[in-house]
């Protein structure tokens, strides 16, 4: 069973998943983790009292940490947030970054839409990612293609697992200098 959270640091950086699953390392709590943590939680306080208009959403209830399982995809994960709604349903994902949002993020969004479908048995086709520094809440459409290279991507991480396969290192490099296993790369 692979964790949501493995398809955004697969996208990140593929050793991640390396040093998870195949070569398991005490990894550094780095403060950007420590941080979007406290920054969920503050959050999730605000988010109880706030209206849906944000998202665009006459009416809904909010559900926080959700958890989610599928044997059939074979992920698991906790949803920061959904809204149900009687026209659907909306996976919320908090990101604490300052960039505008990244495809890691994208994907893993993707994959809790694709559980989301699977636990209330009907689509979803938009979701959120709200950028708290931001405090901006972007839209996503929920695409077939989308879906289909999420499934692949959890092939590729799959693949790792089984061939216990050390990854090259991301071709942006810059990723690496905050990294929790950067001790454990040799290479950089």
């Amino acid at each position: 069973m692979l964790r949501v959270s493995d398809i955004k640091q697969y996208m990140y950086c593929p050793r991640v998943v390396y040093f998870t699953y195949v070569m398991p390392v005490q990894k550094k709590i780095t403060y950007k983790m420590e941080e979007g943590k406290l920054q969920h939680l503050r959050l999730e306080e605000l988010e109880t009292r706030r209206r849906l208009k944000r998202y665009r959403l006459e009416e809904g209830e909010r559900r926080f940490r959700t958890y989610l399982r599928s044997e059939r995809l074979g992920l698991e994960g906790v949803l920061d947030l959904h809204i149900v709604t009687p026209a659907g349903c909306y996976p919320v994902e908090f990101k604490h970054t300052l960039q505008r949002s990244a495809l890691n993020h994208k994907y893993q969004l993707t994959a809790y839409a694709m559980l989301l479908e699977e636990y209330y048995g009907r689509p979803v086709r938009y979701g959120f990612l709200y950028l708290i520094p931001r405090e901006e809440i972007r839209d996503l459409e929920i695409t077939p293609v989308m879906r289909s290279f999420t499934r692949r991507l959890c092939e590729k991480i799959r693949d790792i697992v089984r061939r216990e396969y050390f990854p090259p290192p991301p071709s942006n490099r810059g990723r690496c200098v905050d990294c929790e296993y950067r001790n454990f790369c040799a290479d950089l």
